[in-house]
């Protein structure tokens, strides 16, 4: 499908997980002519860059990409808090930003608030660019309710949505926040269907999924996979949660001793190599590895279970072993494990004799392989980056007609 070239602004925050689902995406729009915008905190500029988008910068209070997780706080309201406090002060740049160059459609993260209020204001079409789960018929009730039950009727939580409510309404926007932060008009999906809860009660009117939108990852580096490593297993909490040096050397002790197996182990910036002591000859210890490389030559996933690290094990057919740290990555880690596809353990779970049994059960188990390639499958079928510009250049054209 093609369409006449336009203007298109997307709009997201500095966070890895949130930024790198939707690259690909820019990089192919802007291959078949459009002028892509992307706004976007300095820190990212020049991975966004990269693509061919222009980058519109500007200054977020959020905590940076890299900070300790604990800068996010602990509690529901510590988590929101700073989205909305962030989107009330970026807003008059962002508008200041596009004064004059006002775009055919916008595109958006799902944090990225502005973007909705500026749509509206410029009366062109939004679309959601989703990295993670969306929700279903019904979610409002089984989840969203009972998890807000308690800090909305709290002082607190009661200026939250008056603050929320005020900076809508100043906008010329009625919605209330919850439907406003959390049900798009039209979303497409950067995940695989298998990894989505109750997908059969998902609006398809609304959400597409899309799956996994991966391009060329040659500029991220190669990795061989040693001569005499019979199985390699690949550890990686992601970029965010990582200090967890106690975990590592579990992963040491585990894998380090399994005669034939080669351990790449991605530790991050928050921990020091010397923490681990002394590794064996077929531990490499990495603070950042090209993670779809190695997991494209890799028989075993040992990962946070994060949207992204989760879609890379099921698109390259790898089992895992989930170990989640936080936020959606026990919901992605319940998934995996009911596709039969990987064992779940808690951080406190994951000694080296069970990540060692673990292993046992799932490498060159035919089942888990079978399911796995079934998933694999599904996935190509989805689309991906292409379908993804497809839908795009779709709702450009309908807005045109």
């Amino acid at each position: 499908m093609t369409s006449r070239p336009a203007h298109i602004a997307m709009f997201s925050i500095a966070a890895h997980g949130h930024v790198n689902p939707s690259l690909e995406v820019i990089r192919e729009l802007v291959a078949r002519g459009h002028r892509v915008t992307y706004a976007i905190p300095p820190v990212f500029a020049e991975k966004v860059a990269a693509t061919g988008a222009e980058v519109k910068p500007w200054h977020s209070t959020l905590p940076a990409p890299d900070d300790d997780p604990s800068a996010w706080g602990s509690t529901l309201l510590d988590n929101v808090e700073p989205f909305l406090a962030d989107a009330i002060q970026a807003l008059p740049q962002l508008i200041e930003a596009y004064d004059g160059d006002e775009p055919d459609l916008v595109l958006h993260d799902i944090t990225a608030y502005p973007a909705r209020v500026l749509a509206h204001r410029w009366g062109v079409p939004a679309i959601s660019l989703s990295p993670n789960l969306v929700a279903w018929e019904g979610y409002e009730e089984e989840i969203a309710e009972p998890m807000w039950a308690e800090p909305r009727e709290t002082e607190r939580g009661k200026a939250y949505y008056a603050r929320f409510h005020a900076w809508l309404e100043e906008n010329g926007i009625a919605e209330h926040p919850d439907s406003f932060a959390g049900r798009p008009a039209r979303s497409l999906v950067l995940i695989p269907r298998a990894l989505q809860p109750h997908a059969d009660r998902v609006d398809e009117s609304v959400y597409t999924f899309v799956g996994a939108c991966q391009g060329d990852r040659a500029a991220e580096g190669e990795w061989t996979r040693p001569e005499r490593a019979e199985k390699v297993v690949l550890v990686s909490l992601g970029s965010t949660f990582t200090d967890q040096p106690d975990f590592y050397r579990e992963c040491v002790r585990a894998f380090g001793e399994m005669p034939g197996w080669h351990l790449v182990l991605q530790i991050g910036r928050h921990v020091d190599p010397a923490a681990l002591g002394t590794v064996p000859d077929n531990v490499e210890v990495r603070s950042w590895v090209p993670q779809l490389a190695v997991l494209r030559q890799a028989d075993l996933f040992v990962t946070h279970a994060g949207a992204g690290g989760s879609q890379e094990g099921l698109a390259t057919a790898t089992p895992m072993i989930a170990v989640p740290q936080a936020v959606d990555q026990f919901g992605n880690a319940d998934m995996l494990r009911g596709l039969g596809v990987a064992r779940q353990l808690a951080t406190p779970e994951a000694t080296a004799a069970t990540l060692r049994e673990a292993a046992r059960a799932l490498v060159d188990d035919p089942e888990t392989a079978r399911r796995l390639k079934v998933i694999q499958e599904e996935m190509a079928d989805e689309g991906g980056t292409r379908r993804a510009v497809d839908l795009i250049e779709a709702e450009l054209m309908r807005q045109r007609s």
